[in-house]
């Protein structure tokens, strides 16, 4: 085929996916499974596209992934996350371990894997998968705290989960402590490179004028593209650099944040609609039925034992360190929510395409893992927004944030809120000037029943209001505590010691 087709045909299904995200965001169908179906559609056994080359698609996914992690550092809110970060991180390495161990064992025992093929599996499988996170848990009105901790953990556990799948990879695989130094030490350098890049580049970008506001954009996708590549040249791990680097610049005070913002989004989506089409055409529909019941089996281990496991030990640690404290209900919903998506599938090709275990082995390994990712994605994705429902975990009247392309308020160091009064809630007939915010703060607009005002003193908020709220950043926190507090307790809330906390 020449160039024109090719081109036409990428564009068509491009075009076909963006209408499929829209179908899917109705739905809480996460879009990665529409994406494979498109990738299943024009491979050998549809449009008869022949792709077989693990090489290609271990680099490939590999970039494409980084680009996903850099969007979900850019986009992150650091005041949203920062109290989750000791629970992410405890999430992200010792959760992953214990994932590790939890499935290779019963696999073993079970299926007769061997121990090494076992393990790799484990590892493989031990990664949530931040696209897939961050397009469903978005859209939930989870606490801030408990939707930081998927988010900061599904950015954090792709680093030693890459690492494991290398080392289990390898044609020798190193001792148990040479492997735990070999982790700690790529998680440092990464760390260290990603913390140094992205100070370095919010300051470059403050200081140096662009002639066109469009590069800034660019700018900062090359310097989490540089984080990356810099770790991993110097043997540290490049998506942990990567993301720490986008997650300091997208909340630091940069030229055209929110246009850098946007324009990552546009590009992660666009890497995540190639990748998942890549790994649809890599996969072979003929091939699956073999790969249906251990994959079935696997994946029970996986959501049943494993992903529980790691979230009890971890809530356990976390509680003795003192820093933060997982209730039975927050646990509960964890572990329903470790959602495995791109991540796994890619790190499959790591050992198929290192020919590390016998070439059969490695392809059914893929397989498998191809297998869990579709049918329990099509089971925890959609369920999601009802066990939250169901475990009294979501919170409609917590406050957003509204990404403007408006340049005063960065100018200001000011936050635009959206917040939502919801039906059970005490901010119902409380007037304006009754919020009591500081002065650093206002009710700028109100929408209600479809229609926009500019509230007075006077005007009374009623259920299913929008609030849009703008704050300076400093008293942003107590704006969303005071309004948190009314909410519950109502407008005498301070009398009754409510908090909002």
């Amino acid at each position: 085929m020449g160039l024109d087709v090719w081109l036409l045909l990428g564009a068509a299904i491009v075009i076909a996916a963006i209408i499929a995200v829209r179908i899917a965001h109705g739905s809480g169908l996460p879009s990665l499974l529409i994406f494979l179906g498109f990738g299943l559609l024009v491979g050998e056994s549809g449009l008869g596209l022949q792709f077989e080359n693990p090489v290609l698609a271990q680099q490939m996914g590999m970039s494409a992934l980084a680009i996903i992690l850099a969007e979900g550092g850019l986009t992150t809110n650091w005041h949203h996350v920062k109290r989750s970060i000791p629970t992410a991180l405890i999430l992200g390495t010792v959760g992953v371990g214990v994932s590790i161990v939890a499935v290779a064992v019963p696999v073993h025992l079970l299926l007769g894997m061997d121990w090494r093929t076992a393990l790799l599996l484990g590892a493989i499988l031990a990664s949530t998968d931040a696209a897939a996170v961050f397009s469903v848990l978005r859209r939930l009105p989870l606490p801030s705290r408990l939707a930081g901790v998927l988010e900061a953990e599904s950015g954090f556990n792709d680093a030693p989960t890459v690492i494991a799948v290398v080392l289990l990879s390898a044609a020798t695989a190193p001792s148990l402590g040479g492997a735990l130094l070999l982790v700690v030490f790529e998680l440092l350098i990464g760390a260290a490179v990603g913390l140094a890049v992205g100070p370095l580049g919010v300051y470059a970008l403050r200081r140096i004028a662009l002639p066109v506001s469009g590069l800034y954009p660019i700018a900062v996708l090359a310097l989490a593209f540089v984080a990356y590549a810099g770790a991993t040249l110097v043997h540290g791990s490049g998506f942990l650099a990567v993301y720490l680097a986008s997650l300091v610049m997208g909340n630091s005070r940069m030229p055209h944040r929110a246009s850098s913002r946007g324009f990552a989004e546009g590009v992660a989506w666009l890497a995540q609609i190639g990748l998942f089409v890549m790994l649809g055409m890599l996969a072979s529909p003929s091939e699956m039925p073999s790969a249906i019941v251990p994959g079935l089996v696997t994946g029970l281990i996986l959501v049943a034992v494993a992903r529980p496991l790691s979230i009890v030990v971890s809530a356990f640690l976390v509680r003795l360190t003192g820093l933060d404290r997982l209730d039975w209900r927050q646990q509960a919903f964890l572990s329903w929510a470790g959602l495995r998506g791109a991540v796994p599938i890619v790190l499959a090709t790591i050992p198929w395409a290192a020919n590390s275990v016998h070439n059969g082995v490695a392809k059914l390994v893929f397989n498998e893992v191809f297998v869990i990712v579709v049918v329990y994605t099509l089971i925890q994705g959609p369920t999601l927004p009802f066990v939250a429902k169901l475990l009294g975990l979501t919170t409609p009247d917590e406050a957003r944030d509204l990404e403007v392309e408006s340049a005063p308020l960065e100018e200001l160091n000011a936050d635009l809120l959206q917040i939502r009064v919801p039906p059970t809630s005490k901010l119902h007939g409380v007037e304006i000037f009754e919020l009591r915010l500081p002065t650093d703060a206002q009710v700028t607009l109100i929408v209600r029943d479809g229609k926009t005002f500019v509230p007075a003193d006077s005007t009374r908020i009623r259920v299913d209001d929008q609030l849009l709220v703008v704050t300076t950043a400093t008293c942003r926190e107590m704006v969303e505590r005071r309004m948190k507090a009314i909410s519950r307790r109502g407008k005498l809330a301070g009398w009754f010691g409510e908090q909002g906390a």
